[in-house]
């Protein structure tokens, strides 16, 4: 035991991580951007230059939405995906104190600074219930604490889990190849990969993220796989897709390669989170958990997701579940698409509960 160990009882004190440089690129170097309610003048400044501070995730048409849900003090409502908060925060605001809101999320580690971070806000268990558990199954909330006024889904990725390397949903930055929202079940892509057919791999990456090389990336991984190589790092995967596309000239190589990567992680993440599937028990299940005249609003992130919201509202308004659905999809304003690059590619679509 070191002389330093013998005076702090066998511990030694871990020194924070400084930033390397003005500019830190490394996540675990950026412990301002960590501290938002420390360092205001960092976030804003981050933010300012169109970028989402570490650790944070800027939530995306906050004024559309709440326009459309029309919250008043004393209603019950639902938030099927909590991450970071921001878009559950301002509908606590709404409530004013009166009612209840519930916010469901799968993952454990972020779910629990969330609901700790509202807890300092004044937002405490009398008014928000957080309930680890999979939105495909709000009709159990339902079960045990009535319908609901108004419902808000935000499928997209939560920046929190984009940025933190260890989880594996950027391949901008090496870590373990997981994407899963929770890291605690089912399987990992890296195991995915090791067991996918050609032809299953080829279909993934068509149906889930339109790619257009999907038969050279898969033809690419099962080389890799044959040479005995596990695809287990978001790096390795980002070479595997490098070596798929080689044939392509050098001035379009970069770019494709670029885009290739964020379709492929998003076909892996939506498989090993069954993500088309678990929208779609939502989407049949909502109309349900709605008391009459409430209001569900759903942003989506890929044509996937919007197709199966588009066809499910209007199916429901065919059959007279919901009395009106959106006409054409909202997107979000220049400005706000200027401030967060990461709000480009949103949709918006809203339905109101017939009355019964």
């Amino acid at each position: 035991m070191t002389e330093e160990q013998k005076q702090t009882g066998g511990t030694v004190h871990k020194r924070r991580v400084r930033y390397a440089g003005k500019y830190p690129k490394k996540f675990e170097e950026k412990y301002k951007e960590h501290q938002p309610e420390k360092y205001a003048d960092t976030i804003e400044h981050v933010i300012s230059k169109g970028n989402t501070p570490a650790g944070m995730h800027i939530s995306i048409m906050v004024e559309e939405i709440l326009e459309f849900l029309q919250i008043q003090p004393g209603q019950q409502g639902l938030d099927c995906t909590l991450g970071y908060g921001g878009h559950t925060r301002k509908m606590l605001e709404c409530l004013k104190g009166q009612g209840h809101l519930h916010a469901l999320d799968v993952d454990p580690i972020e779910s629990e600074k969330t609901r700790k971070r509202l807890e300092d806000a004044g937002f405490g268990p009398e008014i928000l219930t957080v309930h680890l558990q999979n939105f495909k199954d709000l009709e159990l909330v339902a079960e045990q604490c009535g319908k609901f006024d108004f419902v808000l889904a935000d499928l997209g990725v939560s920046s929190m889990q984009i940025d933190d390397p260890e989880r594996g949903f950027s391949y901008k930055i090496d870590g373990p190849l997981d994407l899963r929202m929770n890291p605690n079940a089912g399987i990992s892509a890296a195991e995915r990969l090791s067991q996918v057919s050609k032809e299953e791999l080829i279909g993934m990456l068509e149906e889930n993220a339109d790619e257009p090389y999907a038969e050279e990336i898969a033809s690419a991984v099962m080389s890799f796989r044959k040479a005995g190589q596990q695809i287990d790092t978001t790096a390795k995967m980002r070479r595997v897709i490098e070596k798929a596309l080689v044939f392509l000239p050098e001035k379009e190589r970069k770019e494709a390669v670029k885009k290739s990567c964020q379709r492929t992680f998003q076909a892996l993440r939506i498989d090993v989170n069954k993500e088309f599937e678990v929208l779609y028990e939502l989407l049949e299940k909502l109309p349900y958990v709605l008391n009459p005249g409430g209001r569900v609003a759903i942003l989506t992130f890929h044509s996937g997701e919007d197709r199966l919201v588009k066809k499910s509202f209007k199916q429901f308004q065919r059959e007279g579940l919901y009395s009106e659905v959106a006409r054409d999809v909202i997107r979000p304003s220049k400005e706000e698409c200027i401030r967060n690059p990461r709000a480009k590619s949103t949709k918006l679509r809203w339905a109101i509960r017939g009355k019964d």
